[in-house]
């Protein structure tokens, strides 16, 4: 197939969308769920004019890239006098909500799929663990939500990707075999320490010159106009690239990177971000595109009730509990705890990890595909019909603030 047809329908699909765009942020149908649409009709399943595999890097290239702008645009905007006062809602949402939540999976798991292994059960409970910070944007951006609620959900879904990778590291190195038994404990110590401490140093370090170097070319006229497009988009690519060049996690260097260069120029971020935002979008709607290409075989070939039931407990149960659990003391209301529960959508992160499984060549991997392939079909779906309606819903009780 000539990559000159997948480009032609790719760029016709993307500028036909563009058109309604606008209109369709009103409605219950969220962009994900179009383009993934679009992906099915136009895949190898359907028309057949798109044919994309997951073994290939396109998909991941794209899921990687689009996710790394969002998390460095989403985490730059955010508002740090809010997330002062509920720090420990994203704290104890990532320290014990996320292991809670690998650790629920990895049970509903164990009980529906024996014939996985114990490591590619831990693997699919770890994929499926990490809520989408693109995905989640209907949300974490809609003014009726409280402030404190869309900066909690934006922290924790901009953090735990990042936190999964050397999880995930960790158990395809056992899969593997490259490690040993009695280098299992150094190792699980070592590569968290690695990766989420070579994120942290690089981001930061970026975001600092970064910051300076935009603030003095902005303040003094070296840039100005279209150019405004690019500083933004390039430092988030830079923080990804680099971190993950020096072993370290990408995804935490473009989280930290834009939360540092957020805090440091408060000036111009605005008028930056407004730019970044846009390409990152196109990006993440294309992924969608390329990920609806693969789901329909996958879904009429591999699906059954196990994958479904897990799914559908992966979104709502493993999810929701570990939620509810993790915040008990905080006093928070009924309804604050659902909705932080239920908006944990899966998407672009689960997307990269199941490149990095299925690379591996699994006696599992069958069913990982279909499991994580399902679970994220839903995932655009359910949030993205529910996105607006249950935000409205939501922000109307919360009127007076209080959560």
């Amino acid at each position: 197939m000539s990559e000159y047809q997948i480009l032609t329908v790719l760029a016709g699909f993307a500028f036909c969308y563009s058109l309604l765009a606008s209109w369709l942020e009103k409605t219950p149908v969220s962009g994900a769920l179009v383009y993934v649409a679009g992906g099915m009709l136009f895949g190898p399943q359907v028309l057949g004019l798109v044919d994309l595999n997951l073994e290939g890097e396109e998909i991941s290239l794209l899921a990687e890239l689009a996710l790394a702008i969002c998390l460095f645009t989403d985490s730059a905007g955010a508002n740090f006098n809010v997330l002062r006062r509920v720090e420990a809602i994203p704290v104890r949402l990532l320290l014990f909500g996320l292991p809670l939540t690998i650790l629920f999976g990895f049970g509903c798991a164990w009980l529906l799929f024996p014939q996985l292994g114990w490591i590619e059960i831990a693997l699919v409970a770890t994929m499926l663990a990490p809520t989408d910070a693109a995905l989640g944007k209907a949300v974490v951006t809609n003014p009726t939500v409280p402030a404190s609620v869309r900066e909690s959900l934006n922290v924790e879904s901009g953090l735990n990707d990042g936190i999964c990778v050397p999880v995930i590291l960790f158990f395809l190195a056992l899969a593997g075999g490259s490690v040993a038994a009695s280098e299992s404990a150094p190792l699980a110590i070592q590569l968290p320490l690695q990766v989420i401490g070579i994120g942290i140093l690089v981001g930061l370090a970026l975001a600092v010159l970064g910051s300076l170097a935009v603030r003095t070319a902005v303040n003094r006229g070296w840039v100005a106009g279209t150019w405004l497009q690019i500083p933004l988009t390039a430092l988030a690519l830079l923080c990804f690239g680099l971190a993950q060049w020096l072993g370290g996690s990408g995804f935490i260097a473009s989280f930290v990177g834009g939360l540092t260069f957020g805090a440091l120029t408060p000036r111009h971020k605005a008028q930056l971000l407004d730019s970044a935002e846009g390409l990152g979008d196109l990006v993440a709607m294309l992924t969608w595109f390329a990920f609806g290409t693969i789901t329909c075989g996958w879904l009429s070939s591999a699906i059954s009730w196990q994958i479904l039931l897990y799914a559908v407990l992966s979104l709502t149960v493993i999810r929701m509990v570990p939620v509810w659990l993790c915040l008990r003391g905080k006093h928070l209301r009924v309804d604050t705890q659902l909705f932080l529960g239920w908006f944990g959508p899966r998407g672009l992160a689960s997307i990269v990890f199941l490149v990095m499984v299925v690379g591996q060549k699994l006696p599992g991997n069958e069913t990982i595909v279909a499991v994580v392939i399902c679970t994220i079909f839903l995932s655009v779906a359910l949030h993205g019909l529910t996105a607006n309606r249950l935000a409205s819903i939501y922000g109307g009780r919360v009127g007076d603030g209080t959560i």
